[in-house]
């Protein structure tokens, strides 16, 4: 008989996939539909499709582990099965906090226009190599997960004269340590810059145009706003995520599940977020909708 916290996460689960699945499949397919009409991707758009893509594949992976932890918790004595599930996990789980950041930056860089030396080259980065930019992060991040996962973990097995469990709940503070230490403080913080200076930024800009009798500003603050509200929520997203990750640490059994449960729908949550921050994806996904329905409706 399943317990109610085992019920609970095998829902999230299927949840998470019945939500994130099709929603970040409409995000990566509107992208697409731009790319084959305009030829090109806007800053923002790049990111969103890259973002769409690894919400993609971290749902099927936590969804499988949740599942198998559930289900069928002994394949997971499968060195090769073990590695690979947690290996996959950690490296889009922090590839999508770079993403975050540097769509941070991207909104950052272009509402402030500061005139810092470091911000200029930021978003001329952005603007110019964005694309290369999310694959040189991807490659030092997969450097960086796997060898660091293999080497830990050999020392946690070898290390440890307890049992497995003891070992592996070891070696996951140790590793999650580590990549905390090496991959997650500094996107964490930069986002968090980000977030401040363009709060700072925009308070200045309505103050202004609350003072400014021709109004010739008004037109860009609800682009502003969009931004900046998307910002906030995918850092929201970003430190709830780290928190529940604390809690799978924790001795408390109940905190377990909660940040699990947190964890798996994490990819939906931020789909939302996406959509919200995109006319072009609304507009394309409710045309598309509203075409196939018209279809439906004539056959």
């Amino acid at each position: 008989m399943m317990s109610p916290d085992d019920l609970s996460i095998v829902i999230s689960s299927v949840l998470g996939l019945v939500l994130a699945i099709p929603s970040n499949t409409c995000i990566v397919m509107g992208n697409l539909d731009i790319i084959r009409k305009k030829g090109k991707l806007s800053p923002s758009d790049v990111i969103f499709l890259g973002k769409g893509i690894v919400n993609i594949l971290l749902q099927c992976v936590m969804s499988l582990q949740g599942m198998l932890l559930v289900l069928c918790p002994e394949i997971f004595f499968i060195i090769q099965v073990y590695v690979f599930v947690n290996i996959s996990g950690y490296f889009l789980i922090y590839y999508s906090f770079w993403l975050t950041f540097w769509l941070s930056a991207h909104y950052c860089t272009s509402i402030t226009n500061l005139s810092y030396g470091f911000f200029i080259w930021i978003k001329r980065i952005v603007s110019n190599f964005l694309s290369l930019l999310l694959f040189l992060t991807a490659l030092v991040l997969f450097i960086v997960t796997v060898p660091g996962f293999l080497i830990l973990y050999g020392e946690s097995i070898s290390s440890s004269e307890n049992s497995t469990e003891a070992s592996d709940n070891k070696f996951h503070e140790i590793f999650s340590g580590y990549m905390a230490a090496t991959t997650l403080v500094l996107p964490f913080c930069l986002s968090l810059l980000c977030l401040v200076l363009t709060s700072s930024f925009l308070l200045r800009h309505v103050w202004r145009v609350k003072n400014n009798d021709s109004g010739s500003t008004r037109p860009n603050l609800q682009a502003h706003v969009t931004a900046l509200r998307t910002i906030f929520f995918l850092f929201l997203i970003f430190t709830i995520f780290c928190m529940s990750q604390a809690f799978l640490f924790l001795p408390n059994f109940s905190l377990f599940i909660v940040g699990w449960n947190l964890q798996l729908l994490s990819p939906s949550v931020e789909a939302a977020v996406i959509f919200q921050a995109s006319n072009k994806l609304r507009r394309i996904i409710l045309r598309r909708f509203w075409t196939r329905s018209r279809r439906n409706t004539e056959t």
